[in-house]
C-alpha cells in the first residue's frame, strides 16, 4: 500500500486531491480517474482564489479515494479558464461522469455550484486536463 508521504517523495511537490462532494463520490471520481474515463476536472476561479490553489502545468496529483487512501498520480497537462455557459460537450465528455453528456455535466455542476454558493452562468472556471502517471 502507498502512502501520501512515500509518493510525495517519489513525485516532490505533489498535491493531494479528493474531488467531489462526498466519500462515495470521491471513490467513484478517483475509479474513473484509474480508468482512463474521466481525464478533466474543473473548479470555480472564485474558490481557486479563495484556496490560494495554483494550477501548475506538469505537476503530479496524488488522487484519493473516498477513505483518502491513494489510488492514482495524475499530471496536470493542461488547465484554462471558460465560462459555466461555454464549456462544450467534449469538456463534458472529458470530465468522464453520468451518461457523457452536456446536459448532465451542466445539472451536476450547477447542484455543485449552487451549493458551493459560486453558481452563476457567466461564473469562470478552471478547466483542467489531467493523465495517469502510476496506478496505486
Amino acid at each position: 500500500m502507498h502512502t501520501i508521504d512515500g509518493l510525495k517523495v517519489k513525485y516532490p511537490g505533489a498535491d493531494v486531491w479528493q474531488m467531489g462532494d462526498s466519500p462515495a463520490l470521491a471513490s467513484e471520481l478517483a475509479e474513473l480517474i484509474a480508468k482512463g474515463i474521466k481525464t478533466a476536472t474543473c473548479g470555480s476561479l472564485a474558490s481557486y482564489q479563495k484556496e490560494g490553489a495554483a494550477s501548475r502545468i506538469g505537476s503530479y496529483i496524488i488522487v484519493l479515494n473516498g477513505q483518502e487512501e491513494p489510488a492514482c498520480v495524475v499530471r496536470l497537462v493542461s488547465a484554462r479558464l471558460v465560462r459555466y455557459c461555454h464549456v462544450t460537450a467534449e469538456f463534458a465528455r472529458k470530465e468522464g461522469e453520468g451518461d457523457l453528456s452536456l446536459e448532465y455535466w451542466r445539472k451536476e455542476h450547477q447542484r455543485f455550484f449552487t451549493q458551493e454558493g459560486t453558481f452563476s452562468e457567466d461564473m469562470e472556471l478552471v478547466a483542467e486536463e489531467f493523465e495517469v502517471v502510476e496506478l496505486l
